[in-house]
């Protein structure tokens, strides 16, 4: 099987989980963020992640290739969800800072899907024009976004972390655990010690990689 994803995508690290949690043998191969046809060639639409199949045939929405990478050997280990409304409550809370400090950095990482300047050209126009603002000026106003986002902390106090289930995942951590891996990318961001200790047995679990020894 192959995986073509983009590293900072929170749906592709989405894949990335499963992947890392069960050890399968997925090859990972990163497009160029400006590459949309090769997108559409293979599911009709500018989607990722996209998961290639043994059969060769392709599939697309991150949750039904985590649902397949889940499945395919018969043993599913994720649990169901169970703190849906407090996640989503986190996510419409933040996201408005959460994007003002993400976008700026995605391309300043060196990320794979940024190897050319058509590719970071094309992420920061498209992005630029969502939030209203320059990469500039969002990077520039870093502090100020903090401030916000550290005043969504307190919602997630109650996310169960997977040392307290036995390390076993479920579909919540599908769910929250990308975004809060990507902000691992923001030099000096303080999270709180229970987020902190949840993104880190997150990603031990899953052997997905955390940003912070190149945030910027």
């Amino acid at each position: 099987m192959k995986l073509f994803l983009f590293d900072h995508c929170p749906f592709c690290v989405r894949a990335m989980m499963l992947i890392g949690l069960k050890q399968l043998d997925v090859q990972w191969v990163y497009l160029q963020n400006d590459d949309v046809q090769s997108r559409v060639d293979k599911v009709g639409a500018n989607l990722v992640p996209i998961l290639q199949k043994d059969d060769a045939s392709y599939m697309a929405e991150s949750l039904d290739i985590v649902a397949y990478l889940d499945h395919v050997d018969a043993k599913p280990v994720l649990q169901p969800a169970t703190q849906q409304q407090v996640i989503q409550d986190y996510l419409t809370e933040s996201s408005y800072t959460s994007s003002r400090l993400l976008f700026p950095r995605d391309v300043r990482l060196g990320l794979p899907e940024f190897a050319s300047a058509a590719a970071i050209d094309w992420f920061t126009q498209s992005k630029s024009a969502i939030i209203g603002i320059s990469f500039e000026e969002a990077f520039a106003n870093t502090k100020t976004y903090l401030e916000g986002l550290y005043k969504c902390w307190p919602l997630l106090e109650s996310i169960r972390l997977p040392s307290s289930a036995g390390n076993q995942l479920s579909y919540d951590d599908v769910l929250l655990f990308p975004g809060l891996r990507n902000l691992t990318m923001v030099k000096g961001i303080e999270f709180s010690p229970h987020i902190r200790r949840y993104i880190d047995e997150v990603a031990a679990l899953t052997r997905v990689r955390l940003y912070d020894d190149i945030a910027v």
